[in-house]
């Protein structure tokens, strides 16, 4: 059974037990600051069970992408070395919120797994928690599975609830026992069965973990029964596929076998099994769909994590002989496994391998110097490698750590990795040291939701809920105090999507709170971060909340015209522009896209002209919720790093279509007009805009209008001939810096006659040594060229001094260079004024920080000299 037909199967089982399907969430998990990376199915519905959001449906299946190759589940390492190990895998998921339990999850998971995969039920063998006899008894009396083939595991990590066959989202919060679904590939492979000491063995392998939320765990460790339990599934495709298709090895499977064939092409690989193979077709699978999602190759978080990736796959192409860039190669072939189940894949595919190809580029270089240093190293100890060596080649050279400790792994060398982070947190303080950073929006805050009433309005009476100074709930802010307020209703807009958070003022009968930014506490609950400058606030105070109405409007401006920015640049550049980053205040809008050259002249104009004609036009812009899908059908575009539900609000801006929960300008013509400002690169294939609007725009234009009038002035001329006007100058300035030129030849020339008559013979050869006042570097190379072919037999050196630097210049006739040198003249020299140099035997060059000391160092030339002829 094929990969593409074992996703398929799965969730059209589950679509037939009344399960949505629900789309594979981004490798970036949308709003949440705790995960680096989506590691695993239930990632997108997290909030949904900790009860922070909720969804139109109960049950739920997915195909979801993870990636486990950063923070706290890091394979990265062990991918290629073992059977089972990926950065990048698809986890096979049902889930249900309240809605069905124990029973029914068994019977699904047996129904799938010997019904339709049609597994021999005789090779399944299931584990249960200890305590656990109700899943027990179900699979025992209900499913018929022998009791010899279930297993009970107690608490073996050393504490209450800590067990392999128990699950917790953290150390408080839903947690419960599962069950666990192993698969036995035969005595002929070695290892025991789950719970047994020789247990890590290969023959049992996990196939499907079914986690049965049905507690709450305090802050005190106690447990307490959840009103609604819930359910939450996780089965590998990838080791499923392995089962199905009878082979042993993730890496034997159809999927896997298509990628390390075309990895050994591109490579010129003989042996199909080899390990560098391995890595190379994981690693284009993360590679890829983290470029899909947004994330570009960086020195730190999602970048880093991608850019460390793709290394590593490219040293392994090193190792079996290829050079040349070949990682982007595998993206065609990528797409055509996985193509069809990811269509995203599909769009983005020229863009995927297009930012490979540029990395593989970028490191070609940065591998071979910093394999220099590291062999340099290695030589003087080829047993241990320090960590501070280490941490050299991460910072200068760009060797992420797991690549270093590869190496030292292939050569039994121990890496000192401790040494390392110690290097890495100096180098981080030091960063905080020098830095500043905004106070966080976090606050632990447990009340309900607040109502955002922003979008229709500015002004809202409404009810304080909580208080936070210093982080930590208070009862009472006073006057004087820096704190957070939430409200119960708010028409303040909380940063998100780039857009900053709004200012203004919360106030009371007594009391007022300057409202300095807006930040989310938690999904749907603003808190207004600010200081009481009169009276004192209290919860359960009712105040008059009052958005500052001139710094919205100028935000709003702004941010409406990115989105048609982002229009009009996909209309000039093309369908791969996407965004990947914003930033929206009321000065400007900063917007990041994909793109991998410079916006011309030209093309900035066009750009500035759709968006000012739609501007013109003065469309009424509209907003409204739907599904995802019919957001989607309806043309609307997502964007990079936003957390988007099943129901979304969908804005269309003249004739921009995106998915924004921002706020916005009632009808395009409120913008008034947009100026693009800058333009510029920030990393590989992402280039940055930035604009202003209204005000903002009118201003510039009325500065850049004053300095033409103001450069017209100056030149004698009108704003309309001003550019001939420069031409005319620019060719003036030209002549007369040619005949400048030829006045200093003749003036060289006339001062090296000069000098030829104060030329010293010291022992056969003729010495000089002369300041020229006022000379340039040409000006100095010129006079020496002069006095070499007058002199015939000589040494020579010049100097001029400028803004405090000498400038030195040493030269030698090529029939004196067997007694005296060019480059050791000229460091005798310059080691008396401050500074050092060298050069080659006929002539060489050199400068000086301190002019003080010049004459006496010209003055000894002619010695030196004698001491050497």
């Amino acid at each position: 059974m094929k990969s593409s037909e074992i996703r398929d199967k799965f969730l059209k089982f589950f679509e037939s037990k009344g399960h949505t399907i629900v789309r594979s969430s981004p490798l970036v998990p949308g709003n949440d600051p705790t995960m680096l990376l989506t590691n695993s199915g239930m990632v997108q519905f997290k909030d949904v069970f900790i009860g922070t959001d909720t969804r139109p449906y109960s049950r739920a299946t997915s195909v979801q992408r993870c990636v486990r190759a950063g923070g706290k589940h890091n394979d990265l390492e062990n991918v290629g070395y073992t059977a089972r190990h990926h950065t990048f895998f698809e986890m096979l998921g049902n889930f249900s919120f309240g809605d069905y339990f124990k029973r029914d999850a068994i019977n699904y998971a047996w129904e799938l797994l010997t019904k339709i995969y049609a597994l021999p039920a005789d090779k399944l063998t299931v584990t249960v928690y200890h305590e656990d006899d109700e899943a027990y008894d179900i699979w025992a009396n209900e499913i018929g599975v022998p009791k010899e083939r279930i297993i009970r595991i107690g608490d073996n990590k050393g504490a209450r609830y800590a067990s392999d066959n128990f699950w917790q989202m953290a150390d408080t919060g839903p947690c419960g026992p599962c069950t666990e679904i192993f698969y036995d590939h035969g005595a002929d492979i070695p290892g025991g069965p789950p719970g047994s000491p020789d247990e890590d063995g290969d023959r049992f392998i996990e196939i499907w973990n079914l986690v049965f939320m049905q507690f709450n765990r305090d802050e005190a460790g106690v447990m307490h029964k959840l009103p609604k339990p819930c359910v939450d599934t996780g089965m590998g495709m990838e080791r499923l596929a392995a089962v199905l298709q009878h082979v042993h090895s993730n890496y034997e499977i159809d999927l896997f076998q298509a990628l390390i064939k075309a990895a050994a092409r591109e490579t010129g690989a003989a042996d199909l099994e080899s390990k560098s193979l391995r890595v190379i077709a994981d690693h284009i699978r993360a590679a890829s769909f983290l470029i899909v999602d947004g994330i570009i190759p960086g020195p730190e978080g999602h970048g880093y994590v991608l850019r460390r990736i793709i290394r590593r796959a490219l040293r392994h192409g090193h190792k079996l002989g290829q050079t040349k860039p070949f990682f982007f190669k595998l993206v065609d072939d990528l797409n055509a496994e996985m193509g069809t189940a990811y269509p995203e894949l599909a769009e983005a595919k020229e863009r995927v391998a297009a930012m490979i190809k540029a990395e593989e580029e970028r490191f070609g270089e940065t591998l071979e110097n910093g394999m220099k240093i590291l062999e340099a190293r290695l030589a003087k100890d080829s047993k241990n490698l320090d960590g501070a060596t280490a941490f050299t080649l991460y910072d200068t050279y760009g060797f992420p750590l797991d690549l270093t400790a590869d190496i030292c792994r292939e050569r039994n060398i121990s890496l000192d990795e401790a040494g390392f982070h110690a290097a890495m947190a100096e180098a981080k303080a030091l960063a905080r040291k020098n830095g500043k950073f905004k106070m966080a929006a976090g606050v632990e805050y447990t009340g309900e939701k607040n109502k955002f009433v922003g979008y229709d309005s500015l002004t809202h009476g409404s009810k304080i809920v909580a208080l936070y100074a210093d982080g930590v709930s208070v009862q009472e802010l006073k006057n004087g105090q820096t704190g957070v307020v939430v409200l119960d209703t708010t028409p303040f807009y909380a940063e998100s999507g780039g857009q900053v958070g709004d200012q203004g003022v919360i106030k009371s009968a007594g009391a007022q709170f300057k409202v300095e930014d807006t930040l989310k506490v938690q999904a749907d609950v603003f808190g207004h971060h600010g200081d009481v400058v009169s009276g004192s606030l209290k919860v359960g105070d009712t105040v008059d909340a009052l958005v500052d109405e001139t710094t919205r409007a100028r935000t709003i401006r702004n941010h409406s015209a990115t989105h048609l920015m982002h229009k009009a640049l996909r209309e000039v550049l093309g369908g791969h522009v996407a965004q990947k980053g914003s930033v929206v205040d009321p000065d400007r809008t900063r917007f990041d896209f994909s793109h991998n050259a410079p916006l011309t002249a030209d093309q900035i104009a066009q750009v500035e002209v759709i968006v000012n004609r739609e501007i013109l036009e003065n469309h009424a812009t509209q907003a409204q919720n739907m599904s995802f899908d019919d957001a989607v059908k309806h043309g609307a575009m997502a964007l990079f790093g936003e957390k988007y539900g099943d129901e979304v609000r969908v804005l269309d801006i003249g004739s921009s279509k995106e998915l924004c929960g921002g706020v916005h300008v009632g009808r395009t013509g409120d913008i008034g007009l947009f100026k693009i400002i800058g333009e510029g690169g920030v990393a590989a294939g992402i280039r940055r805009v930035e604009a202003v609007t209204g005000e903002g725009a009118l201003a510039l234009v009325q500065s850049l209008n004053r300095r033409v009038q103001e450069a017209a002035g100056a030149l004698k001329t009108t704003p309309d001939e001003l550019t001939n006007r420069i031409a005319q100058v620019q060719d003036h300035v030209k002549s007369l810096e040619k005949e400048l030129a030829a006045l200093k030849s003749k003036l060289a020339a006339g001062q090296g006659d000069e000098l030829v008559t104060q030329a010293v013979d010291v022992n056969g050869i003729k010495v000089v040594a002369a300041i020229l006042e006022g000379a340039d570097a040409a000006r100095l190379g010129e006079t020496m060229d002069k006095l070499k072919d007058k002199l015939k037999t000589a040494a020579i050196v010049l100097a001029s001094v400028a803004d405090g630097k000498v400038s030195l210049i040493a030269g030698v006739t090529a029939d004196a260079t067997s007694k005296v040198k060019a480059g050791e003249l000229v460091n005798f020299v310059a080691q008396q004024v401050g500074g050092k140099g060298g050069g080659r035997p006929d002539m060489a060059r050199a400068g000086g920080t301190d002019p003080s000391g010049l004459a006496a160092a010209l003055a000894g030339v002619a010695a030196w000299v004698a001491e050497r002829a």
